[in-house]
């Protein structure tokens, strides 16, 4: 019996709209958090608004006096559900309507709180707690509870991501009382309060990039089309005498031939001559004595297969082969040539932006050296990590920040910060002279000139970040979408080989004013909501959960080396922000060694760095148990990988994570799976991915929790489980996520003890826990197959070992005499064929197609669980509906043998069959929805 009131994510979730939209969310760009900056694994806004909801919404299990059957609850849950389903769609991320209808609930329960609580200081009825998040990382949480009428705070140990938060909650709220400043926009509205950022960042951004066109445009010549180019281009005939814009330089790193020969010449390295695959334009190496050029091909009917290899000798991790001789050049004689500096670079192509889209041209001598006369006057000179397990440029010389970027690359980017500087003082001016009193600075919470000034400063600094990440040497050129790939395609610094140089003045790919308008486009999403802070502060020490709602994102076991990889951007930041934020940029990078993630490289082994990850995770969860207002359970994400279900015995980061949960003194009392995976999978494996990450809920244990048994953990969780899964699959939970989910109800009963022991003495461990969970469960899954009829008996027995290939009659006929039933009479029902001394099970596709329950003399569940499969792929959901109508009361035991063939098929890794009964169960609440209201008794 708990001492709490449940809260909904404590029972159940609509999982499958949640996942849905978390998964869809990762395709929409304009105007969404993300592409304020770059975070790595940042939170889909959907999960984290649904997850908080859910955290702070009664579950109507809670309220046995409002809602006194379990019919009743039901229906409230799903009016909940209904809440959820159109909270978490992007398009509602602004709707007001659904907003403040979400916002009532979470008002309903806390009042109901505060009128069962004597403690007024901690239960106020006119005034909801405020939230905390103490990994606040890219912000999505945040950012939701603000949504939701939260104050929130965000708290980070790194100051990238700090700035990310303040962008995000902390200015917005701060300065929302201030119109545009900057003179067009005074003469044309007033100063009428509307949203000033999002007028005044545009404006002065823009007034930046023709400073910095001013001062660099040379640095960025355009391109005329000549007779020359055109005189084999039939592409370029039209184009003769036109002046294009640049938008990428694409260049090849260069080594010495190691031939003795040729030792002389600087060859090229290049991973590909394929330059775009939508016009079919490739590189052609032309030998001219000890020279050498390219030709541009465009508009073949088909690339040779041979451009596809550029100068590499082989596979991926091969060397390459010298343009000369032939001759191969190793990966370690680039890493020596490149440690002693005696690695280069090369121009060997042009991309322009033309009439009809890009335009491929080749390398221009006066081009390249327009590019090397640019000399930088900074550089980051911050070192990068020595982890080559993510960076690989140290071993081949390029060891700081700095050498990442080419010279012109440089003078850019500088350039623009020092015009951020200058940006500033110009909006001051201009606020001043608009009326704005001058206030205090933004840092100390200013609301006046100074602070707005130093805002626009702040958001011009991020659209440069983002600049920063198209304007590496690590960049590549991207063949197949003609544009330019990142730094940061994946959570790691690669070495590249052919890079592109964007042109930052272009308008184009990469370019400021494209970031700029990324920025802009996320300050006119943000709404004015509750004040918001965002702080440095170490989570293993901190005290802002005093009293607050807690839902955090923590660094995740060995996935993610954070503050390594943030330098990249930090250097930029600090360079154009640290006048404004003196504290968030006091040191030359960000903070490493109280980072919470197992990089062996900062501890003397991989042990160490476990051990240092276990017990700073459990510290840090232990001020939240300490401290987390206590109406409220906790909830925690946590990234898994599918790799970590190896079933091999070995401790994996869920297993090292859950301890530190249970270690910091809380009990789990769910775990959610939530995939955030890209929404457009095409493959039917990946239709059935595992989440990609866990959310779990948790509640401190209670004082004096005893200490139990493993038999006494058994018992439990065969007494406990059955209901609890009942009431997930009622809430209409995926075959694929239920094993994940059911961990929640199960670790509760381990984690509600103090310790749980071995006959011997010793302790029962999280991993034989989670082994447990999972045997428990599969025992209730099999337990209820007594409720199925006879033949479906047989049916799963004969499917668990066959699936739907034959075996030996003598076999099915010994296995239903076991069963109480017989082959010729599941041959009459339509289930089986037996013919040749074999029977196999018919497949959904062979059933027939004029099949009518409401006739059938010997119905089974079998039969109806893969009528409706047959009808869902072949009719789709109203052609299903129509067949679920006929079954009436029947229809949850169809949907329940879904869940039984999942787990055999799961188990016995029949892929395709799992997607069948997987998609029954998702597709079960639209079924249930395109009955005829009715027949809506069903489940």
């Amino acid at each position: 019996m708990t001492s709490y009131r449940k809260k909904l994510i404590e029972v159940a979730l609509p999982l499958d709209v949640i996942n849905r939209e978390a998964s869809r969310e990762k395709s929409i760009r304009h105007g969404h958090p993300s592409t304020l900056h770059l975070w790595w694994a940042r939170r889909p806004l959907a999960a984290s608004r649904a997850v908080l909801f859910a955290q702070m919404v009664d579950d109507p299990s809670a309220w046995p006096e409002l809602f006194l059957t379990e019919e009743d609850q039901k229906r409230e849950r799903d009016r909940l559900f209904s809440i959820i389903r159109n909270l978490v769609r992007w398009e509602s991320s602004n709707d007001e309507t659904i907003l403040t209808g979400a916002r009532d609930e979470i008002w309903k329960s806390w009042r109901r709180a505060c009128a069962g609580s004597n403690d007024k200081e901690l239960y106020d009825p006119g005034r909801l707690p405020g939230f905390h998040d103490p990994f606040a990382g890219g912000g999505s949480i945040p950012l939701e509870a603000q949504r939701l009428g939260l104050r929130a705070c965000a708290s980070d140990l790194n100051p990238v991501a700090v700035l990310i938060n303040k962008a995000l909650i902390e200015i917005p709220a701060q300065l929302s009382g201030i119109g545009p400043v900057n003179p067009a926009a005074n003469r044309r509205i007033g100063s009428d309060g509307t949203h000033g950022l999002a007028e005044d960042v545009p404006f002065y951004g823009n007034e930046l990039l023709r400073e910095a066109e001013r001062r660099i445009g040379h640095l960025y010549p355009k391109i005329r089309i000549t007779e020359e180019m055109a005189s084999e281009r039939d592409d370029l005939r039209d184009l003769v005498g036109e002046e294009l814009t640049v938008i990428a330089w694409i260049w090849a790193r260069t080594v010495r031939s190691p031939n003795p020969a040729f030792a002389d010449i600087e060859v090229p390295l290049i991973s590909s001559y394929v330059l775009s695959t939508r016009k079919h334009a490739y590189l052609e190496p032309v030998i001219d004595g000890r020279e050498y050029w390219f030709r541009v091909h465009a508009g073949a009917e088909e690339m040779p297969e041979w451009a596809k290899q550029g100068t590499k000798s082989g596979g991926k991790n091969s060397g390459f082969l010298c343009i000369f001789s032939g001759i191969p050049i190793s990966l370690e004689y680039i890493r020596s040539e490149g440690i002693n500096g005696r690695m280069g670079a090369r121009l060997i192509a042009i991309v322009a932006d033309g009439p009809g889209g890009r335009v491929y041209l080749p390398a221009i001598k006066e081009h390249e050296e327009i590019a090397r006369s640019a000399i930088p006057t900074w550089k980051p000179d911050v070192s990068i990590s020595s982890d080559t397990r993510d960076f690989r440029t140290p071993l081949y010389g390029l060891t700081t920040f700095g050498d990442l970027f080419s010279p012109r690359q440089l003078v850019a980017l500088t350039t623009f910060s020092d015009i951020i500087k200058e940006t500033i003082e110009r909006v001051h001016r201009d606020a001043r002279e608009a009326g704005i009193p001058e206030g205090d600075v933004l840092a100390k919470g200013g609301r006046g000139a100074r602070a707005y000034a130093e805002a626009i400063g702040v958001y011009l600094a991020l659209a440069l970040d983002k600049c920063a990440d198209y304007s590496s040497t690590i960049c590549g050129w991207h063949s197949g979408r003609d544009n330019i790939r990142n730094t940061f395609t994946r959570q790691a610094i690669p070495m590249t080989w052919d890079y592109a140089e964007a042109n930052p003045l272009s308008g184009s790919s990469g370019s400021f004013s494209s970031m700029l308008s990324n920025v802009v486009e996320v300050l006119r999403a943000v709404r004015r909501g509750p004040e918001g802070s965002s702080l440095i502060s170490d989570a293993r020490s901190q005290s802002l959960s005093r009293n607050r709602i807690v839902s955090t994102d923590p660094p995740y076991h060995d996935n993610i080396g954070y503050a390594d990889l943030s330098d990249y951007f930090y250097v930029w930041l600090r360079r154009t922000l640290r006048d404004i934020y003196p504290e968030l940029f006091a040191t030359l990078s960000a903070p490493k060694n109280e980072e919470m993630v197992v990089v062996p490289y900062r501890h003397r082994s991989r042990e160490e760095a476990e051990r240092f990850f276990l017990e700073g995770m459990s510290q840090s969860l232990r001020r939240i148990a300490e401290q987390a207002h206590p109406e409220f359970p906790v909830t925690v994400y946590y990234a898994y990988k599918q790799s970590e279900n190896t079933g091999n015995g070995a401790r994996t980061g869920w297993e090292t994570f859950l301890e530190a949960v249970i270690n910091a003194g809380f009990m789990i009392t769910g775990t959610w799976p939530m995939r955030t995976e890209l929404g457009n999978r095409t493959n039917a494996r990946e239709a059935n991915v595992l989440a990609s990450s866990i959310v779990l809920v948790c509640r401190p244990r209670p004082a004096g929790a005893g200490v139990a048994t493993r038999r006494e953990l058994i018992a439990a969780l065969r007494r406990e489980l059955p209901h609890a899964l009942r009431v997930m699959r009622e809430g209409g939970i995926a075959p694929v996520d239920l094993q994940q989910a059911a961990i929640g109800p199960g670790m509760a009963v381990y984690s509600r003890y103090s310790e749980v022991v071995e006959a011997s003495g010793e302790r029962v461990s999280v991993g034989e826990a989670l082994r447990l969970i999972n045997a428990t469960l599969d025992e209730v899954l099999a337990e209820q197959e007594g409720d199925f009829d006879a033949d479906t008996r047989w049916a799963l027995a004969w499917f668990e070992q066959h699936g739907f290939e034959s075996g030996a009659f003598g076999d099915a006929e010994t296995l239903s005499k076991a069963k109480n039933t017989s082959v010729d009479g599941m041959v009459d029902a339509g289930i089986i064929e037996s013919k040749r001394g074999r029977v196999r099970l018919l497949k959904p596709e062979e059933l027939p197609s004029d099949y009518d329950p409401t006739v059938d003399k010997r119905l089974t569940v079998w039969e109806m669980t893969h009528h409706l499969i047959r009808l869902l792929e072949s009719g789709g959901e109203t052609a299903a509906s129509d067949l679920l109508s006929k079954l009436g009361p029947n229809a949850d035991s169809a949907r329940d043998l879904a869940y039984r063939l999942y787990m055999i098929c799961d188990r016995r890794r029949r892929s395709q069959d799992a997607i069948r009964y997987n998609a029954l169960v998702q597709s079960w609440p639209e079924l249930i929805r395109l009955v005829k209201p009715a027949q809506r008794t069903l489940g």
